[in-house]
């Protein structure tokens, strides 16, 4: 029997899984690993110890599932992060990661001559910090002999792939639209935008449709992990497509919704469409990794990074119990929510905004404190506040014609039915979980099994994903109540943000 490996290189930590011909998970490993910032606003990853940990997990997935028995593999990757690295791959500095927002002062002069507009309509992004135009502008100035001297600028995907010895590597097209400078109609890197910022083309890797042949494994690299020389690897792309393949979520009207530190919904739709209600919005339109078909991100750059953070810094208690008890802090902290409604409003931008606003100076609040409200109570007002900035993300989708019909959830968020029945409760949608544990790693785990058996992705895909619940919401009056007060939260308190 062929098993099918995938690698999804996230923000917090990398995971191969490990599928055999029928979708069932064989094996599987996970390695972490931290951000760096070692300014305010800075967001950088050690892109040594990133390769490190994925070489890591592929050899102890590969091993588990039996040596060389591993047909393909292919790579889900975080967007917008890159390296400048050398000639034989090595990185001349650490990856600048989706958070990092040292590059906000080179989007108006580079928008300002080029045209908002007309970048729009070949990238399908508006403007931010966290693209990897902006980012290059940056190195660009402050880093111009590493700039002009780096042979290569690779994102994770095609940097892993040179790492397995494929010499001229490539990135699947949901990838290469995250950095700004891919026409996603044209399905090619742009000159105009790459000339006008003064960026070599010849320095990216070539952008290949998500599922298409990008090399195969050096062999003597392939024996080191468990893989043999014929072990080849399919292009994926960005980790949001990617999971949207992995949870079915590949029909028009259908999203999934990734609940993890990054809290994101990826619908899936049949064509490209520019409108001024998607860019005034912030909301992107690139490919999908299921082939033909595009999507959009709508997010919380705060997302699940709000409930770790409650967990640090207020939850010692739950943490040490988790422990002693072998089990997880979040669950405990969870179980432990009232059954009521939150009596508090919470604006979630404890890191800046991701749609619809885009604001990098935007801090988070909490409303209606008084002695009587408890601790779990603010808890599940800062789960709320999350949920409700992808519901304000759903709504405006609407406005602007895409109206979801389904969501699938999966990730951290999805573990714990009564965090799912919150969300539901919150979005005032049903939420259907399905049998998925690592979404990201299944869909380009998908793409290696169609590019062996010359098969539809769509159909391995219905195939090998089945759904294990139905959340529906309760208190939907409460809640619609409460989400007419949040849309107006974040305009009357912009102007006193702006003046901090």
């Amino acid at each position: 029997m062929n098993h099918y490996l995938g690698i999804d290189i996230g923000t917090g930590g990398c995971k191969a899984v490990v599928f055999d011909d029928a979708g069932n998970e064989v094996s599987s490993a996970y390695r972490e690993y931290d951000i760096i910032s070692r300014y305010p606003g800075w967001a950088e990853l050690d892109t040594g110890e990133v390769m490190e940990k994925c070489f890591d997990v592929i050899r102890e997935a590969a091993n588990a599932a039996g040596r060389g028995t591993v047909r393909g593999m292919g790579i889900s990757s975080q967007g917008e992060a890159f390296t400048m690295a050398d000639r034989s791959g090595m990185a001349l500095c650490n990856a600048l990661v989706s958070s990092d927002i040292r590059a906000k002062d080179m989007i108006a002069p580079f928008v300002d001559e080029f045209g908002e507009e007309k970048l729009y309509k070949i990238t399908g992004h508006t403007p931010h910090p966290m693209f990897s135009l902006f980012k290059l502008l940056w190195m660009k100035m402050n880093e111009p002999e590493m700039f002009n001297n780096a042979e290569r600028i690779l994102c994770f995907e095609d940097l892993l792939q040179y790492r397995l010895g494929i010499t001229n590597p490539s990135m699947g097209w949901p990838l290469a639209g995250r950095t700004m400078l891919f026409d996603v109609v044209a399905h090619k890197w742009d000159n105009a935008i790459a000339e006008r910022a003064g960026i070599d083309i010849k320095k990216l890797s070539k952008p290949l449709r998500s599922g298409s042949l990008a090399g195969y494994i050096r062999e003597d690299i392939a024996g080191s992990l468990g893989l043999s020389g014929g072990t080849f690897i399919v292009t994926g792309g960005h980790d949001q497509p990617c999971s949207g393949l992995g949870a079915g979520a590949v029909d028009p009207g259908v999203a999934v919704w990734s609940s993890g530190s990054v809290e994101c919904i990826t619908p899936a739709f049949g064509k490209p469409v520019f409108t001024n209600e998607l860019q005034r919005n912030n909301l992107c339109t690139y490919d999908h990794s299921a082939p033909g078909m595009y999507a959009t991100v709508a997010f919380s750059l705060t997302g699940g990074n709000l409930f770790r953070w409650f967990r640090d810094k207020f939850g010692t208690e739950e943490v040490k119990k988790a422990s002693e008890a072998n089990c997880d802090a979040y669950e405990i902290l969870i179980n432990s929510l009232p059954d009521t409604p939150s009596r508090v409003l919470v604006l979630p931008y404890f890191t800046p905004s991701g749609t619809p606003y885009f604001d990098v100076d935007v801090k988070g609040t909490i409303l209606g404190l008084d002695l009587s409200v408890s601790r779990e109570e603010i808890l599940k007002g800062l789960l709320e506040g999350v949920a409700m900035e992808i519901r304000l993300n759903i709504e405006i989708l609407k406005q602007s014609g895409y109206e979801v019909s389904e969501l699938r959830i999966i990730g951290g968020g999805s573990k714990s039915e009564k965090h799912v029945q919150l969300k539901s409760d919150v979005i005032g949608m049903p939420v259907t979980i399905p049998d998925v544990s690592e979404a990201g790693c299944m869909g380009v785990a998908m793409l290696a099994k169609a590019y062996n058996d010359r098969g539809d992705v769509k159909d391995i895909a219905s195939q090998w994903i089945k759904p294990v619940k139905r959340i529906t919401p309760s208190n939907k009056e409460y809640y619609n109540n409460k989400f007419r007060q949040y849309k107006s939260l974040y305009r009357s308190l912009r102007c006193i943000y702006n003046n901090m």
